[in-house]
């Protein structure tokens, strides 16, 4: 998995940027994760308690996306792909183009923690 942290060059915030199997993890950062310590350590948590057979599933449900938890993986998707909400126009429907993998991406739970622990050093400087 391909990605990398940047620096807005109008806002200044930070940003992730994700190869596109996995891009949907980069907005996700974004908006759920931000700067919050907080977030991150709940995050953090989840893996180690998945680890560690505490729990079998654990779902963190955000403003826009959702991480799902289970045993070795997670799932990142847009709140919208879970409901069932999102409707494509017809004209999108009729061409057969897949969307699915930018409403979601899997990685490892390893994976994933190098990512959160990368952005927790990324984003100290805000």
């Amino acid at each position: 998995m391909e990605y990398q942290f940047i620096d807005d060059p109008i806002t200044g915030a930070a940003m992730a940027k994700f190869s596109l199997e996995h891009e949907v993890i980069g907005p996700w950062l974004e908006v759920e994760v931000g700067t919050s310590a907080e977030k991150l350590q709940q995050l953090l948590s989840a893996i180690s308690d998945i680890e560690q057979e505490k729990q079998t599933e654990i779902t963190i449900t955000g403003n826009e996306y959702s991480a799902v938890f289970n045993r070795g993986d997670v799932t990142i998707q847009t709140n919208a792909s879970m409901d069932g909400l999102e409707v494509l126009p017809d004209g999108l429907i009729e061409e057969n183009i897949d969307f699915d993998q930018q409403d979601s991406a899997a990685c490892g739970s390893e994976d994933l923690r190098e990512i959160l622990l990368s952005w927790a050093t990324f984003i100290r400087k805000y």
